[in-house]
């Protein structure tokens, strides 16, 4: 076996075969961690649990201390680092795909193992889907850019660095606008964009728990990443969790990630430092990891900053480092992970194995026309429909839901009744039924044929929301179901009359006391109708030929 010490470390590699590795795709190397020391298991948190333990209990004496809200005097600078992978079909830098969640280390090569004499080609998706994703931003792209080497050790990074862009990224500066719910004040924000360069990720320490080790899985190294680097210009938590939430619908937009959380295919890095009122020098600046959601991000922060103004305000302002944090969902705090390192520690250089990467005017410009409409642009188009930012907001969070409504729109469905099937009877269905609605049979075609059946008098409202469940769950038409089912709406005066008639002599004492005063019984009678009928009667020529027997002067 061969083994590596390193401060106090063991590792060591289970044997492996090397015509196995480069053979067989499902073959397992596993790299175990084991500490020297018995009873401490050694994770990739570099968590020092004495300092962890001390902070705790810092932290929750003064917790009741802990302000809420940010006093007048302090202002928060918020900035983020995200890092979106690429749903390319193979790693940036050879040919092994990637599946999330697949067995561990049953798609790697010499390669993306960093093995020696292994040489990167990389993959042009990359490019394409950078070049988008710049275009998107309002970047500057540019035409010559390098990839670099960035060294640090780490356990998952078999090559001991990862490749990087450095100091000439494939595109700088740029913004994104994005506009805040109605219930949080709301108003548009502009943010910018600091750059955007390639990389590829590292692989992923397992921990089982029940061994005093952890095993490496490197199924995720090499697999293409775009970091994102914003500028410091959100001042709340609510702020940067809708900026992150406006990065994941962009790239779902341009197809270039499916942006999820869960999956760690959109990670976020949170800056946040805290300065008094009026001071120009930024405060130090504090990283935050492991937020999985955006809810959980905007409380990560909120409590960071809480922290910080708490340590300032009892002057204590030495005791907030440079450091990356950790936000602990169940306890609802940050924890120190480790110290933070600088630019100088990552000793970047030029990548000898790769080329310069360089773009054309022409290729830009190709890039730029099969880009799709972002969800800015939809959302001033539908503000111009004449919904509501409610609306608005919904019906552009979701690319698919975008999609869906602008097609039913093209085949002639009012916007108006569109956005509200979309956003009641359907979404409430795919909440129940915990479904996307690229997973109904329900087409953007049928339902602006529902509408126009509806509207013009074919079926009444009521007989639509049960043709609209039965072609959610089976398919099929409009008409072919009205036709089927005998479900046209009743609009002759006479046929309707007739039940209504029927109705009041059946329900005498009913009708004695709304006579008497109870007018509220109407409803009642247009409900015994409207069941009568089948609920084909039209309901407005139902009601006024209710109305005219009940108050007829006997």
């Amino acid at each position: 076996m061969a083994c590596i010490r390193f401060r106090g470390s063991k590792m060591s590699v289970f044997p492996l075969h090397l015509s196995t590795v480069f053979a067989r795709r499902n073959s397992v190397f596993f790299c175990t961690m084991k500490s020297t020391q018995t009873g401490t298991v050694m994770n990739e948190n570099n968590i020092d649990s004495h300092d962890r333990l001390k902070e705790g209990k810092s932290q929750n004496q003064s917790q009741t201390q802990i302000r809420k809200k940010t006093p007048q005097e302090y202002e928060t600078i918020i900035g983020i680092e995200t890092h979106v992978q690429l749903a390319t079909h193979t790693k940036a830098f050879c040919s092994c795909p990637y599946s999330y969640g697949s067995q561990p280390n049953s798609s790697i090569c010499p390669i993306c193992m960093g093995l020696p004499g292994a040489l990167p080609v990389l993959n042009s998706k990359v490019i394409e889907f950078a070049v988008k994703l710049g275009l998107a931003l309002n970047s500057k792209l540019s035409l010559s850019s390098k990839f670099d080497r960035k060294q640090y050790f780490y356990p998952d990074l078999p090559k001991g660095y990862q490749i990087s862009q450095f100091d000439i990224p494939i595109a700088v500066g740029g913004f994104i606008d994005l506009n805040l719910p109605v219930e949080f004040v709301g108003g548009h924000r502009r943010f910018g964009i600091t750059r955007v360069h390639m990389e590829e990720d590292a692989g992923k320490l397992l921990h089982s728990g029940l061994k005093m080790s952890s095993q490496v899985d490197l199924n995720r190294a090499g697999v293409p990443l775009l970091e994102i680097v914003s500028e410091p210009d959100m001042r709340t938590g609510l702020e940067a969790a809708e900026y992150a939430a406006e990065i994941q619908r962009l790239v779902r937009y341009l197809g270039v990630s499916n942006g999820n959380m869960q999956e760690g295919s959109l990670r976020c890095d949170v800056n946040v430092s805290v300065r008094p009122m009026g001071q120009l020098k930024f405060g130090t600046k504090v990283e935050i990891k492991n937020m999985n959601s955006f809810s959980a991000m905007q409380r990560a922060i909120d409590f960071e900053i809480s922290r910080q103004i708490d340590l300032y305000s009892q002057g204590q302002g030495s005791r907030i480092v440079q450091e990356t944090r950790l936000w602990e969902e169940g306890s609802q705090r940050t924890v120190t992970m480790r110290k933070k390192e600088g630019l100088a520690d990552y000793r970047y250089f030029p990548e000898p194995d790769l080329p310069e990467v360089v773009l054309t005017n022409e290729y830009i410009n190709d890039v730029s026309c099969s880009l799709p409409e972002l969800p800015e642009t939809k959302r001033r188009r539908y503000e111009s429909m004449g919904l509501s930012m409610q609306d608005v907001l919904f019906l552009a969070n979701d690319v698919n839901v975008a999609n869906f409504f602008d097609h039913a729109i093209e085949k002639g469905a009012d916007v108006k009744l569109a956005a509200n099937w979309i956003m009641g009877d359907i979404a409430a269905y795919l909440k129940n039924e915990k479904l996307t609605i690229k997973d109904i049979k329900l087409t953007p075609n049928e339902l602006a044929e529902l509408i126009a059946s509806i509207k013009g008098g074919t079926i009444s409202g009521k007989i639509g929301k049960e043709i609209l469940f039965e072609l959610i769950a089976k398919g099929g038409t409009v008409k072919g179901l009205i036709e089927e089912k005998d479900l046209v709406q009743i609009a002759d005066p006479t046929e309707i009359e007739k039940m209504v008639e029927k109705v009041l002599r059946e329900n005498p004492k009913q009708l004695e006391q709304y006579r008497a005063g109870k007018t509220k019984l109407q409803g009642y009678f247009a409900g015994q109708v409207m069941k009568e009928s089948k609920g084909k009667a039209n309901p407005k020529l139902l009601n006024q030929l209710l109305s005219e027997k009940l108050n007829v002067k006997s």
